[in-house]
């Protein structure tokens, strides 16, 4: 989920409305149902063949060395880009919007960053370490890590031009084609939600993939249980998502 300038939320209209006594959706029998669902499985087939294509040419994208120097603020001191790592050789780094000037954690990363946790000790079974990272200071990320209850490893980007290289953070504005997926109403905002993977292979790291804005959504599994639920994602996005605290009891 992305955030628009001025924090304005996304819409995606899906329409529906509801009665007392009778529901305005289409209602059918069985044999209707049926009929209607071998069509909507064929659609589905066939967006997971072309997924499944669209993986491995994601796969198949040249890598390019890292060869600046970043450092990082971590749990356990300074590491480079390298020693994030971790002892692995793949990494999956989770540009989280939380900059030095801002009280806590964009709203959309933290929903996103809910969904993922889960996936951290599996991925790191398949050699890939999974992490945060921020521009703010370690301290302020690690008191709001431990708020929403997360176990995952997050470091600070500080002072460093990571986040800027990878196009997370823009200094001035920059073209849509820059901007991976992102949209024109992203351009004028300084943090962007993002989501870079790196590799490291003989002691090179090498950047092989990036994803903003929408990109990432697929990542995200309450849309996709949404997008299968009788009334979708609904159109009322004007208190929803929060974080996970301050929903009323």
């Amino acid at each position: 989920m992305s955030f628009g300038a001025g924090g304005s939320l996304p819409r995606w209209p899906r329409p529906y409305h509801r009665e007392d006594t009778m529901t305005t959706h289409a209602v059918g029998t069985r044999e209707q149902w049926r009929a209607a669902y071998e069509q909507q499985l064929a659609r589905e087939k066939e967006l997971s063949r072309q997924a499944t294509e669209l993986a491995l040419k994601r796969q198949e994208l040249p890598w390019v060395p890292v060869d600046k120097q970043y450092r990082f603020d971590t749990t356990v001191g300074r590491r480079t880009l390298a020693e994030l790592f971790d002892g692995r050789s793949q990494l999956i780094v989770r540009h989280f919007m939380h900059g030095p000037n801002t009280p806590e954690g964009c709203p959309g990363c933290t929903f996103e960053t809910d969904n993922l946790i889960g996936a951290v000790p599996h991925l790191a079974r398949r050699d890939v370490t999974f992490l945060l990272s921020s521009r703010s200071p370690l301290p302020v990320l690690t008191a709001y890590k431990q708020r929403m209850g997360w176990d995952v490893e997050w470091v600070s980007s500080g002072g460093s031009d990571f986040d800027a290289d990878f196009f997370e953070y823009m200094h001035v504005p920059t073209s849509r084609r820059d901007y991976g997926s992102g949209s024109g109403d992203m351009l004028d905002v300084m943090e962007l939600m993002a989501l870079s993977c790196f590799a490291l292979e003989d002691g090179v790291v090498y950047h092989t993939y990036s994803t903003y804005d929408r990109g990432t959504e697929a990542l995200n599994a309450t849309w996709q249980l949404l997008d299968r639920a009788p009334r979708g994602r609904g159109e009322d996005f004007s208190d929803w998502p929060r974080k996970r605290d301050e929903y009323p009891a």
